[in-house]
């Protein structure tokens, strides 16, 4: 255990990517199985403790320390299990079983007690480690680490380590099962290579780069519409039973379960990528915003009135796989050919064809694009018609150009800390408008958008302008603009604005204007698609 909280502890305070990767890779290479293979799955997202809960570590600090000093060095230090990992009392007896942690014997214990014995032994494991390890413990058991790594550089760092492909690591990843015996074989020349025969596993998703001030010549590129809503990849294998089919999404997340009509709906040899929506008029075959998609994101089951009501569907990009042949060495217009054959195979309630977007030259669709404010475009792409799909973002073979964002004029009301680097600013703000009986209403809360510079700048104006405090919320005075950029905004039944921003950054601060000249909720609601 030792070994990967010294790694947990490094990565947190390493910048360089290079640097990451080889703390990682080091790791890796001197650890045994099956440590290394727990904490390569803590560090994907992969590490499933279901009897250890927040809920369960702040009730375990507590008891042991005062819960105002907990909430007070909580609030400050932004993270709980750095607050519990720091605040844990040493025992005034050292435990009887003084034999080092391991990792492995920490999943293990973790993994097969129940709820209510879980508490009990997650505070002896506690009493045992130094502060540094019950960090790492409280992370590694909550499955939240936020130590600056994705999955996809630790798979990265994988293969660097021991000469692999990252891609043909990705290609077996969710096939394989934690620890990943076979992986680290493999990786280490006494086993095989695993192979994704007859197992439905997730393919790296092609990526695209801003577009930025580009103008491309369209008789290189084609462009189509992007569409908001969950990129997903759907794979269906045949086998003895008649096929499995699964969703995952652009992370490799397998999403099926939230998504069984798409799922079942699927059942023809192959693999595609499309944009998962669901349909605002079921009849229309129409594409309902986000904010209708977002009732059914993240569910383990998922209601028959949900599946009536929301009904999902999938509108196809490209095909990666027609049957057992790979086509993603093919150039992006033979794709396309062979996608629009593939989908002639397909349900047509549940599966469509992403369109094209014809236009004379770049100049006609940049006007083309302006006009487009539907509730469920997002932006174009635009796709070099002799790419092959490859995996992650190379330069130059696909754009996403997005749509122009909205912008609104509202007022700071209420701020919170931030977590990890920002626990000590003041950095999270939430913002309203005017209703029609000039009552300031909440419409948005965001983070993103600003300096460094700007965020000090905010946090100086919280604390010399605090009215009240409500936990680690601070209600300020109702005097600062902030202009907050939106992708779109739609009715919401939760809020008592009744309305909610899509993806709002904060696009300036306005000391330039009174908060009575702030925009109106009636404003607001004009922009709603």
């Amino acid at each position: 255990m030792h070994a990967f909280a010294a790694l947990l502890d490094a990565l947190i305070y390493t910048r360089s990517r290079n640097a990451k990767l080889k703390l990682i890779g080091d790791y890796l290479r001197d650890t045994p199985d099956p440590d290394r293979g727990w904490a390569m799955a803590a560090l994907t997202g992969g590490l499933d403790l279901p009897g250890v809960k927040p809920a369960v570590i702040r009730a375990l600090i507590e008891s042991r320390v005062d819960p105002v000093l907990f909430r007070m060095s909580r609030d400050y230090v932004g993270d709980t299990a750095e607050t519990v990992a720091l605040l844990w009392p040493t025992p005034d007896h050292p435990p009887a079983d003084a034999t080092p942690l391991s990792v492995s014997g920490v999943v293990d214990a973790l993994a097969h007690l129940s709820r209510s014995d879980a508490p009990a032994a997650l505070a002896a494991m506690l009493d045992r480690l130094d502060a540094e390890e019950r960090f790492a413990l409280l992370k590694m058991a909550t499955g939240g680490l936020r130590v600056g790594v994705s999955a996809r550089l630790a798979k990265q760092a994988l293969a660097d380590a021991f000469g692999l492909d990252v891609e043909a690591v990705e290609e077996v990843w969710h096939g394989l099962e934690p620890p990943y015996p076979t992986l680290f074989a493999w990786a280490e020349g006494s086993g095989t290579q695993p192979t994704a025969a007859d197992v439905p596993v997730f393919r790296p998703f092609m990526l695209a780069h801003p577009l930025d001030d580009l103008r491309v010549d369209l008789t290189d590129y084609a462009a189509e519409w992007k569409w908001d809503g969950i990129r997903v990849q759907i794979v269906h294998v045949p086998n003895a039973e008649g096929g499995e089919t699964r969703l995952y999404s652009r992370t490799g997340d397998d999403v099926t379960r939230a998504f069984p009509d798409v799922a079942a709906a699927f059942a023809t040899h192959g693999v595609v990528d499309g944009e998962l929506m669901v349909k605002g008029d079921f009849q229309g075959g129409e594409a309902a915003s986000f904010n209708a998609l977002q009732q059914r994101l993240g569910r383990k089951v998922v209601s028959a009135k949900m599946l009536a009501e929301s009904p999902a569907f999938v509108r196809l990009y490209d095909i990666l796989f027609d049957g057992d042949e790979d086509l993603r060495a093919l150039p992006w217009i033979e794709r396309r050919a062979r996608l629009e054959s593939f989908v002639g195979r397909l349900d047509p309630d549940r599966f469509d064809l992403s369109q094209l977007v014809d236009a004379s030259d770049f100049t006609a669709l940049e006007g083309i694009r302006a006009g487009a404010r539907d509730a469920a475009i997002e932006g174009m792409m635009l796709k070099r018609r002799d790419s092959p799909y490859v995996a992650g973002r190379r330069t130059g073979l696909w754009y996403k150009w997005k749509r122009d964002p909205l912008t609104a004029d509202c007022v700071m009301m209420y701020a919170q800390r931030g977590n990890g680097r920002r626990s000590s600013w003041y950095s999270d703000y939430t913002f309203g408008c005017w209703s029609e009986d000039g009552e300031l209403l909440p419409v948005g809360k965001a983070y993103q958008g600003i300096t460094d510079q700007e965020i000090a700048q905010l946090d100086r104006f919280v604390r010399q302008h605090t009215l009240n405090r409500f936990g680690p919320v601070r209600e300020v005075e109702k005097t600062l603009v902030l202009e907050i950029a939106f992708d779109s905004i739609h009715e919401s039944k939760r809020h008592k604005s009744g309305v909610a921003m899509r993806f709002p950054r904060i696009a300036r601060i306005r000391t330039d204007k009174p908060a009575a000249e702030a925009d109106t909720l009636a404003a607001l609601t004009k922009l709603i698609t």
